[in-house]
């Protein structure tokens, strides 16, 4: 007879936390607060790991690309892809944010998984 394991709801900690892993870049914390909920955090909840995790993923790959358009300003097309990061990295935050409210995992678009 085969049992599954049933992820148990998220409590109203594991919330809190992951919300404020994807908003860590609106707060102005960035990197810093999804690393340290994700390396307290990831032995205790599997949910506010995997949250973390996504949301230092995506920072992460967003500083990388942020850095390769630093050259691009000297072309001119580095202004407009930077505004343009800006805008979707502050649409995609609330998206995950609200995903994660509901009790899932928002996996960012165009991240690089650095951190697996």
């Amino acid at each position: 007879m085969e049992t599954t394991v049933i992820n148990p709801a998220p409590r109203g900690n594991e919330k809190i936390w992951s919300i404020l892993s994807h908003l860590s870049s609106l707060i102005g914390v960035g990197l810093l607060l999804p690393l340290v909920v994700y390396l307290a955090m990831k032995g205790d909840s599997e949910y506010v790991a995997r949250n973390a995790k996504e949301a230092l993923n995506f920072h992460l790959s967003l500083l990388i690309y942020c850095l390769c358009c630093i050259p691009l300003i000297l072309v001119v097309i580095g202004i407009p892809l930077l505004i343009l990061m800006g805008l979707a990295s502050f649409v995609l935050a609330i998206v995950a944010a609200v995903k994660a409210s509901d009790g899932g995992c928002y996996h960012y678009p165009l991240t690089i998984r650095l951190i697996s």
